[in-house]
């Protein structure tokens, strides 16, 4: 929100469903999809997944199926990971 601060955000936290974690892995990619349907109703302009769980259940399919950007948070958070550490490995 600091980089956009003129854009507006939509914020959907899934309280009611949560925990994703132990849930079968369509069933989170079904919560994917419905969450995804209802941001982009609201005109979106980009979609960040920002669960673990969801980023890495749903992701690839979240792409495949909006016509807006959407991101998630695993990828960003291993290469974190993997810059702070001295040799570049997660372990």
């Amino acid at each position: 929100m600091r980089t956009l601060p003129h854009e507006s955000v939509v914020y959907f936290g899934d309280t009611e469903r949560c925990p994703y974690g132990p849930r079968p892995r369509d069933e989170v990619r079904a919560f994917v999809l419905q969450i995804g349907r209802w941001l982009t109703l609201r005109q979106v302009k980009l979609i960040v997944i920002a669960c673990n769980t969801a980023s890495a259940a749903g992701l690839a399919l979240a792409q495949r199926t909006f016509d807006v950007p959407v991101i998630g948070v695993v990828e960003p958070g291993a290469r974190a990971a993997v810059m702070a550490t001295v040799n570049r490995r997660v372990e």
